[in-house]
């Protein structure tokens, strides 16, 4: 179910915010060279419709991105991260650019995370960790639908970051 699009009307860049109804998963889909403007709006979108729709896992799919992807870890860092752990993300399948064979976010986000952080070379490999992050944790696809921060009742668990070939 498509849920946002932000599109730059330069150059054709965009970011699409889908919620897949077969994994019950947000998706994020980056294509061309998306500047800072966009990626702002780009993770404040998700955030805004994590939080009507929250969801434990989460594919980021940056692997049709050209150029710097983010221009402000920072903000992912103190903002966003711990907005996203608030809302219920547990599990993040991060796919980097075809054109790179690194991605900086593994190094900047490192550290204790409220969710687990996985960096995958191909969206099929995200995806099917996401899949086996859900039957590992025993968490039916209906059910994978985290609850609010008001019903939680227990801090976050740390995550970790970690990077898969």
């Amino acid at each position: 179910m498509h849920l946002n699009t932000n599109v730059d009307l330069r150059d054709h860049s965009f970011c699409a915010l889908m919620y897949s109804e077969a994994d019950q998963w947000l998706e994020a889909t980056w294509c061309g060279h998306v500047d800072a403007q966009e990626a702002y709006r780009g993770a404040q979108a998700y955030l805004d419709h994590a939080a009507r729709m929250p969801s434990a896992f989460l594919l980021n799919d940056n692997s049709r991105l050209r150029g710097p992807w983010f221009e402000s870890l920072d903000w992912l860092a103190d903002v966003w991260v711990p907005q996203a752990g608030l809302l219920g993300l547990r599990y993040v399948a991060h796919v980097v650019q075809a054109d790179q064979h690194h991605d900086i976010l593994t190094t900047r986000l490192g550290g204790e995370l409220p969710f687990e952080l996985q960096i995958f070379q191909e969206v099929a490999d995200a995806r099917h960790w996401l899949r086996q992050m859900r039957r590992a944790y025993c968490v039916p696809a209906r059910l994978a639908i985290a609850p609010g921060p008001a019903l939680m009742g227990k801090p976050l668990a740390a995550g970790r970051a970690t990077r898969n070939s």
